[in-house]
């Protein structure tokens, strides 16, 4: 397994921009990273985002953050 693939990565639909929003909220703090007409567009451009931060971080020495966010499933009282 690559480094980039323990990320979790996130692609929605935004009314507000009117496109595919993706984003990796242990990368990226700041927000959506990348906008796309299409969800399979958006997934792609952050995967290569996310590459490319990794490589960016690895290549001048710095700590590539530790993943934290985990998916979680809400569960509904019976």
């Amino acid at each position: 397994m690559k480094p980039e693939d323990h990320y979790l990565k996130f692609v929605t639909w935004s009314d507000e921009d009117a496109a595919y929003i993706g984003w990796c909220p242990d990368l990226f703090e700041w927000g959506g990273d990348c906008h796309a007409s299409s969800e399979e567009e958006s997934h792609h451009q952050l995967c290569e985002l996310v590459r490319e931060e990794v490589s960016s971080l690895v290549s001048v020495g710095k700590n590539v953050p530790k993943p934290m966010t985990r998916p979680m499933k809400e569960v509904l009282a019976a």
